[in-house]
């Protein structure tokens, strides 16, 4: 209740002071980014409540944030009416520079404080005054944890906000569809048409005619006999073709190879594997 004082809560109960801290912890910890937003205003609500509670106790001295978080219209905006209206803006950053580093200063020695406390606790040796200082520790240094995480809340919250603003700017009207843009035709980066028919459009071309149209078209010219052009049966491609005389001229043993090798057999019965090799003398 907020009309007891501090002392009369329970040395066992005052742990339970932390409940709303521990509950903006864990909501802090929640990764659907599509509700985000919703996140941040729930773990700064119960922080919130945890400092006002805290504040109704006399626990430790703060300034207590604003319960709702600033408008985005403030937010990050430049200061208007040149440097004189600049220097309150100053003046207000140092002064919150000057606190957050007197609450690192507090919330390093509280931790050291509470590490050397803890064995104690836990192992149930400490009396009724050592665990009631234990608690409020305990929750000195997650009132310096709740500022903290209020004022990244309200940072990451003006971010959203204007994240979100930005893409509904952006997004077309309700019911108005994209234009459907007529295909393009096809065309060649030529100089002038002159270049094109000389050098072509720049890539490999298809070809317009088999090997024996040009043969036949060749012979027509009578730039070629009718004999230049190789024999070919309709439908067979030149692998095929070229198997098919390897396998004919198998098939006639070619008589000069054949001379050679029977040659080289009676040349190497009649010198044996070294002959004339004398060591490189003479």
């Amino acid at each position: 209740s907020e009309n007891e004082e501090l002392e009369e809560i329970a040395s066992a109960d005052l742990k339970y002071l932390l409940l709303p801290a521990l509950l903006g912890a864990m909501t802090l910890k929640q990764v659907d980014l599509s509700r985000r937003l919703e996140h941040l205003e729930s773990a700064r609500a119960h922080f919130w409540r945890f400092l006002k509670l805290c504040g109704s106790y006399g626990l430790g001295s703060f300034h207590l944030p604003p319960a709702s978080p600033p408008a985005e219209e403030g937010a990050g905006s430049p200061p208007l009416g040149g440097p004189a209206a600049a220097q309150p803006s100053l003046v207000a950053m140092a002064s919150s520079r000057q606190a957050k580093i007197e609450r690192y200063k507090q919330k390093k020695e509280l931790e050291n404080r509470l590490a050397s406390m803890r064995t104690f606790v836990e192992s149930g040796q400490a009396d009724e005054d050592q665990m009631r200082e234990f608690y409020i520790l305990q929750i000195q240094k997650w009132i310096s944890t709740s500022l903290e995480e209020i004022e990244s809340i309200d940072q990451e919250m003006v971010i959203l906000r204007s994240r979100g603003t930005a893409k509904q700017s952006s997004a077309p009207p309700h019911g108005t569809s994209r234009q459907v843009r007529a295909p393009l035709k096809p065309f060649i980066l030529t100089r002038d048409a002159a270049q094109a028919k000389v050098f072509g459009a720049g890539y490999p071309g298809v070809p317009t005619m088999t090997v024996d149209d040009w043969y036949e078209q060749r012979r027509r010219q009578g730039v070629v006999s009718g004999q230049s052009a190789p024999q070919r049966t309709p439908g067979i491609t030149d692998e095929e073709l070229q198997k098919q005389q390897q396998e004919k001229k198998e098939e006639e043993d070619d008589e000069e190879a054949l001379q050679k090798a029977r040659n080289w057999d009676d040349w190497k019965d009649t010198h044996p594997r070294g002959y004339g090799n004398r060591q490189n003398v003479g």
